[in-house]
C-alpha cells in the first residue's frame, strides 16, 4: 500500500504534508503534489495534515479519484522533491472548495 494525492490538491498546494513525512517521499508540480509510491513508507503521518483532505491510502481512494494513484505514479519521477512547507498557492483557499479541478492540473 502506499498513499496518494487526489484532486483537492490541485490549485491549492498547501505543504504541511511534506515536513512529516520521513522518506521525503512527496514531488512538487506547478500547481499540485504527488507521493512517489516507491518511496512511499505507507506510514500515514501525512494525512492528518493535509488541510484540504488530498491524501488517501490507495486502498481508501474514493471510486471517482482512483486515476490519482497512476497519475501520483506518473508524476512522481519527474518532479523534484520537496522536504520543506512553504507558502501554498496565492489563491489556494478560494480553490480549496472546488469539486471539479483536474483541467486545472499544470504537469
Amino acid at each position: 500500500m502506499t498513499y496518494v494525492v487526489t484532486e483537492s490538491c490541485i490549485r491549492c498546494k498547501y505543504t504541511d504534508c511534506v515536513d512529516v513525512c520521513p522518506t521525503d517521499a512527496f514531488r512538487e508540480g506547478p500547481n499540485f503534489l504527488v507521493i512517489d509510491p516507491v518511496d512511499c513508507i505507507d506510514c500515514a503521518v501525512c494525512v492528518p495534515e493535509c488541510p484540504v483532505q488530498a491524501i488517501y491510502a490507495d486502498d481508501d481512494v474514493p471510486g471517482d479519484q482512483q486515476d490519482f494513484i497512476a497519475l501520483n505514479a506518473e508524476l512522481a519521477p519527474a518532479w523534484p522533491t520537496i522536504s520543506k512547507t512553504h507558502r501554498a498557492l496565492p489563491d489556494a483557499e478560494a480553490w480549496a472548495a472546488v469539486k471539479d479541478k483536474r483541467t486545472e492540473l499544470k504537469r
